[in-house]
């Protein structure tokens, strides 16, 4: 589908800031939402909002239908082997809190190891920090070469017989590096070391295979694949599922409860406790429905070209430094500008041209202390975006050169 055609499908790119379309390129935060995501939203409150699970009524069976209906759309995203196998959560920040309490805690003793690589997301290593803490425990960090490539030779160095669990992200939302995951886990399944795969920038960008790919455990967030916030995804082998125990409890995931035992229900529906997020999995399953149909090898390659096209047009500017030079980049680029303040050039480009980007230290700043930076510039692309926004993103670089330069 032609971008600009996409982009009509996206009511808020109707929107004009300061008499200016928007140049949205902070897409690895989150993207925005197309018609027929809101309109799920708008048609489940308006019609068929009722609790799932709990009574006879109408409207109870219709919610419940189209939740465990939502359960059955993200298997099949993720060729998951069976429904079971997928949790609702709030996001991929539950789905592995969800994980490192439920299944490793109690595997941990003092001593073991849980293996982290120096790309991840603080949420894919503050759990698992806490959890080594509390159990004497400890973490062991693969390192990333100047380019942003990971160290093979030290992954094989540090993946040991105490490893106790392998959790990486798939690509960098700091940097854009895309992981050889199927080599990883297959290396690490060898030595019996189940794996985590923190999905949330892959899963805009290509098909993920948990089959394929053989994942213990993934997580991905609704809202970084044109679905709502509050909602997520953690697909987890059935076998681990069905050995894990409750991470919060309540009703919902109860079978039957006296005030000297209770029965839980099987998993998935254990791991959901209380009211669920229903419209949220039912706006998230027309997310993914929405993204099967536009994203398409043609699509893929647009967004290849505007990657290109950015790197090019960034190496021509003067006293700019791009953050990592991975040989897999996938939907963005780091950068900075010499002598001026990745926050500053957010604002000024938000200001003057009605571009949006992100600056900061993108929840990752061991990877940044890596690099020698405590923040800097990103800007993501997806579908719907245009060359004219990669145009506009650089010209506003200029004018901030002028400026602050």
């Amino acid at each position: 589908m032609d971008p600009n055609t996409l982009r009509a499908l996206f009511p808020i790119f109707e929107r004009q800031v300061r008499g200016q379309s928007i140049a949205y390129l902070d897409n690895a935060a989150t993207t925005h939402k197309p018609r027929c995501v809101l309109e799920a939203i708008q048609r489940h409150y308006a019609e068929h909002n009722a609790n799932v699970h709990r009574a006879a009524h109408l409207l109870s069976q219709e919610a419940s239908l189209a939740y465990d209906a939502a359960r059955k759309t993200a298997a099949g995203f993720l060729n998951a082997a069976s429904p079971s196998e997928i949790v609702f959560v709030r996001g991929a920040t539950e789905g592995i809190n969800l994980v490192a309490y439920s299944f490793l805690r109690a595997r941990l003793a003092p001593g073991d190891e849980i293996l982290l690589t120096l790309t991840e997301h603080h949420s894919n290593i503050v759990p698992w920090q806490l959890l080594a803490q509390q159990t004497g425990a400890c973490l062991q960090v693969v390192g990333v070469d100047a380019q942003g490539d990971l160290l093979w030779e030290d992954f094989e160095q540090k993946l040991s017989q105490k490893t106790r669990l392998f959790a990486l992200v798939h690509v960098s939302n700091a940097i854009g590096v895309r992981h050889p995951v199927k080599k990883l886990i297959a290396r690490a399944h060898a030595q019996g070391v189940p794996v985590l795969l923190d999905a949330c920038q892959s899963v805009p960008h290509g098909p993920v295979d948990v089959q394929d790919l053989d994942a213990d455990f993934l997580v991905f967030s609704g809202h970084k694949v044109f679905g709502p916030t509050g909602i997520g995804v953690l697909y987890a082998k059935k076998a681990h599922l069905d050995a894990m125990l409750p991470y919060q409890s309540g009703g919902g995931m109860v079978e039957h409860v006296t005030f000297e035992h209770t029965r839980f229900r099987p998993a998935p529906e254990r791991f959901e406790a209380g009211t669920p997020n229903i419209c949220g999995a039912i706006a998230l399953a027309e997310a993914l429905r929405f993204y099967k149909q536009i994203a398409t090898p043609a699509a893929f390659a647009h967004e290849e070209a505007l990657i290109q096209a950015l790197l090019e047009g960034l190496r021509s500017l003067p006293g700019l430094r791009i953050i990592g030079n991975p040989r897999e980049r996938v939907g963005l680029v780091s950068f900075c500008l010499e002598g001026i303040h990745a926050h500053d050039v957010d604002t000024l480009l938000d200001h003057q041209s009605a571009v949006a980007i992100r600056s900061g230290h993108h929840c990752a700043q061991p990877l940044m202390r890596h690099f020698g930076l405590t923040s800097s510039v990103r800007a993501s692309v997806s579908f719907y975006n245009t060359l004219e926004d990669i145009h506009r993103l650089l010209e506003g670089l200029l004018k901030v050169r002028m400026r602050l330069g």
